[in-house]
């Protein structure tokens, strides 16, 4: 279920850290662990790539490609590490209920479409849909994540051996959860992709060649 082109970042990302923003608005949700809201963003060192609306970790040895859909906008992240791919987006969501359940519900009955199953299961994250990709190759594994935030909903799909092994997940499960979003107080049509940026600071990935892979 892919979001769109892909654009090509860099092979081995590299970013300087991000220094926090003041609060947007007034809080109305607690703090959470992660993904956070800039307003809850937590003060570590932690390198991440500024992407405009996301913050996203750049793990050693990570490849990163934006996602384009056919206007031209970047709408999502795809971060390749060890074999496995995590894509991230970010969505415009109401201020005071979540959509995950409602989007759950909807990419299972998409899975059935196309041919492939999905099943509800508690995750790090809460509740995630562990899925089967009808795929040309046949079945593959793959999971979605999902977290509710205030204003926003960032949702992810893991594929390759981290769909279904808890070791080779946990390193993009932690990219995950130390994800920053940054919604903004535009208003927005719920569920509408919030647009992603290229990094502003030109410096901010660098290939590294000594970790370099072949496409």
């Amino acid at each position: 279920m892919p979001f769109g082109k892909r654009r090509r970042l860099d092979r081995s990302v590299r970013a300087k850290g991000v220094a926090p923003e003041p609060e947007l608005r007034e809080r109305t949700q607690p703090s959470t662990s992660g993904p956070y809201d800039v307003a809850d963003a937590p003060e570590d060192t932690m390198v991440r790539i500024d992407l405009g609306a996301l913050r996203l970790p750049a793990p050693r040895g990570g490849d990163l490609r934006l996602d384009v859909n056919k206007a031209g906008a970047i709408i999502s992240a795809t971060l390749r590490l060890n074999g496995s791919a995590m894509q991230v987006g970010v969505f415009a969501a109401p201020r005071h209920e979540g959509i995950w359940r409602e989007v759950r519900a909807e990419i299972l009955e998409t899975l059935g479409r196309q041919g492939g199953t999905g099943t509800e299961r508690k995750g790090r994250f809460g509740t995630e849909l562990e899925a089967r990709l009808a795929m040309k190759q046949g079945p593959q594994p793959a999971r979605f994540l999902g977290v509710d935030g205030p204003r926003w909903f960032v949702r992810a799909l893991i594929t390759g051996p981290a769909a279904s092994e808890a070791e080779q997940a946990k390193p993009l499960e932690d990219v995950f959860g130390q994800l920053v979003v940054v919604r903004g107080t535009d208003p927005m049509p719920v569920r509408e992709a919030i647009p992603l940026q290229l990094p502003a600071d030109p410096n901010a990935a660098k290939a590294d060649e000594a970790e370099t892979t072949a496409d």
